[in-house]
Parts: C-alpha cells; sequence; structure tokens
C-alpha cells in the first residue's frame, strides 16, 4: 500500500495548531515591505510561511533616520 503524503511529514515540520500560515506576498503588502525585503522572505520561506517567522525576520527600513 501507499503512504499518503501527509503521512510522510514529520511532526517537527507540521505547523502547530494555533499556528498561523500566510501567503509572504500578502505579508509584506500588508506591511509594506519593499519589494527586495519581500523578495529575501520569499527565498527564505517560499510562498507560504508562519506568521510568526515572517514577523520575527521581516525588515523595515525606514526613511528617517
Amino acid at each position: 500500500m501507499a503512504r499518503s503524503q501527509e503521512a510522510t511529514i514529520s511532526d517537527a515540520e507540521r505547523p502547530a495548531a494555533g499556528e498561523q500560515l500566510w501567503s509572504v506576498f500578502e505579508f509584506a503588502r500588508r506591511y509594506r515591505l519593499a519589494k527586495h525585503e519581500e523578495n529575501r522572505l520569499l527565498m527564505l520561506y517560499g510562498p507560504t510561511a508562519s506568521l510568526h517567522d515572517l514577523l520575527a525576520n521581516a525588515q523595515r527600513h525606514s526613511l528617517i533616520s
């Protein structure tokens, strides 16, 4: 018998019950990130990531020093 694809995902890779998965594109738009920052997050996580990871790793550069 073939194992289902879900059965091959380890528990460490599966998101926690309360963990929200977000589209990196939507996150970048909502938080007004620069295009290069959106691309950096895409390279790190792919098209979706947990909200916690995105918030912890997103960098915004202000124009006012």
